[in-house]
């Protein structure tokens, strides 16, 4: 049996020392996340996490930065999960408020690194890649976003 894993983009968005998080549902709980979700067909990882961002926070945003790969494991339900999340670095270019967000999003929140903290002691974050996200950044890691060759034409 082949084994495939889930790929998914994420934006970590920042102006004015705060990040762009979303509160989300997941399994009965508000959980805190950067804006993200599963790449769709046909989609490079760019149009998918700028295409996230707008959907999840109503935010247009511009990929500025590739932050990394990052590998997590979920239990859902029986079964265990493996994702590999593509983070994009991104500068917020226009909000749309009165957009819809996707179904179990509650809220877009602009929060500072010690309210990032303060959300993983309290357990309200989504995953451990959210604040190794936020960490990474302020760390100062990320690469150009030509580290990445699509050679399907996408854009």
């Amino acid at each position: 049996m082949r084994w495939k894993p889930n790929t998914t983009v994420a934006t970590l968005v920042y102006d004015q020392e705060r990040f762009l998080l979303i509160e989300e549902w997941v399994q009965g709980k508000l959980k805190l996340n950067q804006p993200a979700g599963h790449l769709e067909a046909d989609e490079s990882l760019f149009t998918g996490a700028k295409r996230e961002t707008l959907e999840e926070s109503g935010w247009q945003v511009r990929l500025t930065q590739y932050l990394g790969l990052y590998v997590n494991q979920a239990q859902i339900q029986d079964q265990q999960i493996i994702y590999h999340r593509h983070c994009f670095i991104a500068v917020p270019e226009q909000h749309f408020p009165e957009r819809e967000l996707d179904t179990g999003i509650v809220a877009a929140h602009w929060l500072t690194w010690d309210e990032i903290q303060a959300a993983e002691r309290a357990g309200r974050l989504r995953s451990p890649m959210v604040l190794a996200c936020c960490r990474d950044f302020l760390a100062g890691r990320h690469y150009p976003l030509e580290i990445i060759q699509d050679f399907r034409g996408l854009a």
